[in-house]
């Protein structure tokens, strides 16, 4: 059975489908897929997104499985009132749907971090300090406190840029911030592993920085570990490498939607609509 990762999907819900249409194709009816976060938002059917792929993974038997991109947890912040709508969000057709709290329920449920076939796929990065077992076990704090009778006040205390570097010691809400903030945002680290969150709309850091994307840091310690799959860098776009693959196409803004095979390597990509229009820079 083949397994494969595909990008950030938000809310372009019939690209989806020929994508797994695609899959299916190449890799039978019984290929695994693990969507890489950021399933709606910004796109023009959330909705119809969010529902197809629940019903995937439900029908699945744990074939199929989606990490929490922060577009996701920002849906379920909105759902829960712990935060208001922004003037970019496509969310409001999930909001008014009559099957709005079974979505929400099983989107809370979303692992952050999934291990597949010597493979960590994760939103957006993996702290250098963390093997790929803290990596899983990391995500799990939040993925209990998520499936918790306290979920909604921890989404109230998600929000924010701080810490933004990562340590052993930390507690509490500050503790499941910076592991959100990993998961589902990092992009640019200092070489101490240190986050910078203010570079959203480029796939380079400034000259004299000193800021390098997170898998470049030189101790990151999942580099010989495992393959990094990730999404949520669109200015970036594909990234195929030994050590990582990014798969944030910009299907939304005009790109591609991009699916990977852990197993050969192969790509499969669907030609996207530009539903969003960007000036010159893609974003996520």
């Amino acid at each position: 059975m083949k397994t494969y990762a595909i990008g950030d999907l938000q809310g372009c819900a019939h690209e989806a489908q020929v994508l797994l249409n695609r899959i299916a194709d190449d890799g039978g009816a019984d290929a695994g897929i693990v969507f890489v976060g950021d399933l709606v938002n910004r796109g023009p059917a959330s909705l119809e997104a969010l529902r197809r792929v629940m019903a995937l993974c439900e029908a699945s038997g744990g074939r199929i499985e989606a990490v929490l991109g922060n577009h996701d947890l920002h849906l379920l912040a909105v759902a829960c009132g712990a935060q208001a709508l922004s003037k970019s969000d496509t969310l409001g057709e999930i909001l008014a749907a009559p099957d709005r709290d079974l979505l929400v329920e099983w989107l809370r449920r979303r692992p952050l971090a999934v291990l597949a076939g010597g493979h960590l796929l994760v939103h957006a990065g993996v702290c250098p300090q963390w093997s790929a077992a803290r990596t899983i076990e990391l995500a799990g704090e939040v993925a209990a406190v998520l499936r918790g009778p306290d979920w909604i006040a921890f989404l109230g205390q998600m929000y924010g840029n701080a810490p933004n570097r990562w340590d052993d010691g930390l507690t509490g809400a500050a503790r499941l911030r910076c592991i959100v903030n990993t998961l589902t945002r990092m992009r640019f680290c200092q070489s101490d592993g240190t986050m910078e969150f203010g570079i959203k709309d480029s796939g380079g850091a400034p000259e004299g920085s000193g800021l390098l994307p997170w898998f470049d840091l030189p101790d990151r310690r999942t580099r010989d570990e495992v393959t990094v799959v990730f999404g949520h860098w669109s200015a970036m776009g594909l990234l195929l490498r030994d050590d990582v693959v990014g798969l944030d196409s910009g299907c939304v803004w005009g790109g591609k939607l991009s699916a990977f095979c852990l197993d050969d390597r192969s790509l499969l990509q669907v030609d996207c609509p530009e539903y969003k229009p960007h000036s010159g820079k893609k974003k996520s």
